[in-house]
């Protein structure tokens, strides 16, 4: 059967459109601002201590994030101090450098007569001398539930944000950049529309930086979210910065956040780990190895890439005193273990994402019904120490057939083990 013309044609087309996608996150160079000393720790099994934390943010720097959020001031109970607290009162009172550092901080309450009261969170960046802040509000009716209704909320936005640039000493003495963060923004997209985009027009009359929002519990699908991001961005030109946060709830996270970039977002906000508030989110490790993976030379050129799989690692590790699970894409363990020769990425290879290029190595696992020559004898190189061409293609030919007929026996090993391994190996070097 022979394709029409028209259909070779429209068959191009698609192509064409993908590759065009391709180019545009090739050539953007997003706005990223680092979470790691809080995003991580908070669905941490421990946590991070003031001189976690004060270890932590040079290499943070040093690995090239230029916006880094230094922690939470607290909203539910402000009088009694978290780590985040005093962590930021050391900085100020130690006169540490805090030019790209930002607070999550909450709006203030403007009153029907005009009377302003701003939050303690809001008190507290002032006390502290952070420059920058996310300011977090709720659009969703269960999100705004206790705390305000929208009629208080449109009133108080304009005040929250005008005590903020009148009180909060920005970068470099300058203006605050403030980014107002929907935290449930996706939920208020799907639940009201209209109102979620009043007051997006009413956020884009304000004196801020932009917009976050979020996707709190991971469940909108990622079309989902690149229509809201969409139509976000008609409602907030630039220079006006629009931002995401998208959780791992469905599974969809990072297909989520690169459909945000594609219908407009500048950028995200998370940690360099995959740990987060619930079960992980859309870390910044994986959203700047996934733009190396298309070819952004910016990635590059801004961030220590070198560094980012031993980084991402040690402070996961670090928020849970256990090691990162194996199996989890771009970071874990099993990521670069070659079970099969031909899954090994290439340097140079369409969309391919070799381990050096974010600092990494190859490794190998064995798995008894597919693991060939080459990764039995790269194992064998581990366990041993040994080269690995030093070992006779006959018997890496004859662990493989081994391993067969034991399975058809019914005997279920675990080969990868070392001891296990080895014993394998002196059983095929037998004549």
């Amino acid at each position: 059967m022979s394709c029409s013309h028209d259909t070779v044609a429209q068959a191009r087309a698609i192509l064409a459109g993908a590759q065009e996608k391709i180019d545009r996150l090739r050539s953007m160079q997003p706005y990223l601002i680092d979470l790691s000393l809080r995003e991580n720790p908070v669905g941490a099994r421990i946590g991070q201590t003031l001189a976690d934390k004060l270890a932590i943010l040079p290499r943070l720097r040093e690995f090239g994030f230029r916006n880094i959020l230094l922690g939470t001031l607290d909203y539910a109970m402000p009088d009694e101090p978290e780590v985040d607290d005093d962590f930021m009162m050391y900085l100020r009172d130690h006169q540490l450098d805090m030019n790209g550092c930002f607070a999550f901080t909450d709006i203030g309450i403007a009153a029907a007569d005009g009377t302003f009261t701003p939050s303690p969170s809001q008190r507290k960046l002032q006390a502290y001398g952070v420059p920058n802040t996310l300011h977090e509000i709720y659009l969703s009716k269960a999100g705004m539930a206790g705390q305000y209704d929208l009629e208080t909320l449109r009133r108080s936005l304009p005040a929250s944000i005008a005590w903020l640039n009148a009180n909060i000493r920005g970068d470099d003495g300058g203006q605050p950049r403030i980014l107002i963060n929907i935290v449930d923004g996706c939920d208020a997209f799907a639940e009201d529309p209209d109102t979620a985009c009043s007051i997006l027009s009413l956020l884009a009359e304000q004196a801020i930086e932009g917009i976050s929002i979020e996707d709190d519990r991971g469940t909108y699908l990622p079309f989902q979210v690149g229509a809201f991001v969409a139509v976000a961005r008609s409602f907030l030109p630039p220079p006006l910065k629009l931002l995401v946060h998208m959780h791992a709830g469905g599974g969809f996270e990072n297909a989520s956040v690169i459909e945000a970039l594609l219908n407009g977002a500048d950028g995200a906000w998370g940690g360099l780990p995959k740990r987060a508030a619930i079960i992980g989110h859309a870390s910044l490790g994986e959203l700047i190895a996934n733009l190396v993976r298309v070819g952004n030379p910016h990635m590059q050129a801004s961030y220590r890439l070198d560094q980012l799989l031993q980084l991402a690692t040690r402070l996961q590790v670090l928020d849970e005193e256990e090691p990162v699970p194996d199996d989890l894409p771009i970071l874990g363990n099993n990521a670069y273990r070659l079970p099969l020769s031909f899954f090994r990425q290439q340097a140079g290879r369409f969309m391919d994402l070799p381990p050096e290029a974010i600092g990494g190595a190859y490794r190998y696992r064995i798995c008894p019904v597919v693991s060939d020559a080459a990764v039995i004898a790269g194992r064998l190189a581990e366990v041993t120490g040994q080269a690995a061409e030093s070992f006779p293609e006959a018997v890496l030919n004859r662990m493989i057939r081994l391993m067969r007929r034991d399975l058809r026996a019914g005997k279920r090993i675990a080969y990868d083990e070392p001891a296990q391994l080895l014993q394998l190996f002196a059983r095929a070097s037998q004549r």
